[in-house]
């Protein structure tokens, strides 16, 4: 299924610059990024498009100047959500450079195989941030690289190189890239978080980013009088995706370092910020804290939307979000590989908001097959989802990965191919589509394949309950044991494991779906970008801990 696109002006620049000077020319004194200041108690840092544009492009001229970058320069930065990173990557787009974000807090290993990978020119890096010796760690990580990049601080306003006209002056011309897809030069290297398997490269152009964020505009109806809000990191494929829209309705957002709650609180507040999210933890984040309010009163009164991705969301939440929050939850489907993939809609009815994950953007369509054989699965019916579109990333850093994850079809010639996402679900009758696991999330019990995000839906419906995660455990009986771990909400006893097998069978689910084990834990295990439940590490420790069967007692 796909849906029609939606032209605009703005929407159909060929690059990022473009589409930057494309929003200047409409609204030019439109404010754009908002900063808290870094002395408690100061003005917030506010810039408009304009003064965005002028700024990035002082910064590609001085890094034109100073480092030498110019088209096809390869550059790694790793830096917080704050405006030097916004200046410096438009600055890079500006200049036509091959962009490889990292998220500011990965360490180590991960980043080591990212930089032997992308052998950068240039290394950007925060300075110390958060107690981190970033230019040490980076110039020990490039030292280990035949060609050592170099390393340049970034963070603050200060540390950028600035160009002045006549710097301006001798830049070349704006990159250019043809509409056709497969002819876009590959300008972004964006890497998956690793949480199941080593971090892959996933390839973009500047036109699958744009998109992408272009379908996200069209889902969410966003509008000049909005006030968005970048929580998450920056590095993140989200944070183009949230610049496309930006720039396609003229908004600002407000742009937080650090989320942690209850500190963000008076910056959103401040900037009455109408749409807040990022994932379900940040959902959960929101709600813990309106629950510390007497009733009635709203944390966020201007909040209309609050929305995301990037990990499975109860259909309960919804209705808490609307209930307690006092707004619209509008959860969505995007990926590495793909920004944006299906998206919730303020104008979507309740249940498409509570139990689906949205309609397909603008452009992508989406293919449900089945896993016995490939064949197109019928409506309402599950398989694995496969994906093609505008916005699909043109393969991974690694061939052979490529090769695993994309195919084309007999009759499709000259389109381009299907991504195999690993990911289960189907499409409803109204077009919506619904996930259920993951291919690697399926729990195998005596032989019958059982989906976590099913049984974890029904747990969390208990309000005892502050996160769940179910995952399947070696067994010698079942050949794998279902196994839910559950985080406690803070002032109440949680549930036990008969009261909630009793839950689970009077909401009908059969006996071999019901957890055989019950973890206790303050806090689920998450990534640090979206905050994602690392399954692998329950998985890992639940595995080698006692546990007596119940069934043998």
């Amino acid at each position: 299924m796909s849906s029609s696109p939606t032209p605009r002006p703005v929407a159909e620049a060929r690059t990022f610059w473009e589409l930057l000077e494309r929003r200047v020319a409409a609204t030019p004194d439109t404010p754009m990024l908002i900063q808290e200041s870094d002395r408690p108690g100061g003005p917030d840092r506010v810039l408009t498009f304009r003064q965005v544009r002028d700024l990035a492009l002082e910064t590609a001229a001085g890094l034109h100047r100073d480092y030498g970058v110019g088209e096809g320069t390869r550059v790694v930065w790793q830096l917080p959500t704050r405006v030097e990173t916004v200046l410096a990557s438009l600055a890079l787009a500006r200049l036509g450079a091959v962009q490889t974000p990292v998220i500011a807090i990965y360490r180590g290993a991960e980043v080591a195989q990212i930089l032997d990978e992308a052998r950068p020119e240039l290394y950007l890096v925060p300075g110390r941030w958060r107690g981190f010796d970033y230019p040490a760690f980076a110039r020990k990580l490039a030292d280990d690289l035949p060609e050592p990049p170099r390393v340049l601080v970034a963070y603050d306003r200060d540390d950028l190189p600035r160009g002045g006209p006549d710097d301006i002056a001798a830049l070349p011309a704006p990159p250019r890239t043809d509409l056709s897809d497969r002819r876009s030069p590959i300008r972004w290297v964006y890497y998956t978080s690793g949480i199941t398997a080593a971090p892959k490269g996933a390839l973009h152009t500047d036109r699958t980013l744009i998109a992408g964020g272009v379908g996200l505009a069209d889902a969410l109806g966003m509008g000049p009088g909005d006030v968005g809000s970048i929580a998450f990191p920056y590095a993140h494929i989200g944070g183009p995706d949230y610049l496309v829209t930006m720039l396609v309705h003229g908004f600002p957002a407000l742009l937080v370092e650090v989320f942690a709650l209850p500190e963000a609180l008076p910056g959103y507040r401040r900037n009455r910020v109408t749409m807040a999210g990022g994932s379900t933890a940040f959902y959960a984040a929101f709600l813990a804290e309106q629950r510390k309010l007497p009733p009635g009163e709203r944390l966020l009164p201007s909040l209309r939307v609050i929305s995301g991705g990037g990990a499975p969301r109860p259909p309960e939440m919804y209705r808490e979000v609307r209930d307690e929050l006092g707004c619209v939850l509008a959860h969505g489907y995007g990926m590495t590989e793909v920004p944006a993939i299906c998206m919730g809609s303020p104008g979507d009815t309740p249940d498409q908001l509570a139990y689906t994950e949205g309609h397909p953007v603008t452009g992508v369509e989406v293919r449900v097959v089945r896993t016995a054989d490939g064949s197109e699965a019928e409506t309402g019916e599950d398989g694995e989802v496969w994906l093609r579109g505008p916005m699909v990333c043109r393969g991974y850093t690694d061939p052979v990965l490529t090769a695993e994850s994309f195919s084309t079809d007999a009759d499709s010639a000259g389109l381009l191919p299907w991504l195999h996402t690993g990911d289960l679900g189907h499409v409803r009758a109204d077009g919506h589509v619904v996930l259920t696991g993951r291919l690697k999330d399926i729990i195998i019990r005596k032989g019958e394949n059982i989906s976590a995000k099913e049984i974890e839906d029904l747990i969390y419906q208990d309000p005892r309950v502050g996160a769940v995660a179910v995952v399947g455990l070696p067994d010698p009986v079942r050949g794998e044991r279902v196994c839910a771990v559950v985080e406690r909400r803070a002032g109440v006893e949680p549930p036990t494991l008969p009261e909630i097998a009793e839950r689970l069978r009077a909401a009908g689910l059969m006996a071999q779906k019901i957890p055989e084990q019950l973890e206790l834990v303050d806090a689920l295990p998450r990534n640090e970008t979206l905050r994602k439940v690392l399954k692998h590490e329950l998985r890992d420790l639940f595995a080698v801990l006692p546990w007596t069967d119940p069934q043998a007692r």
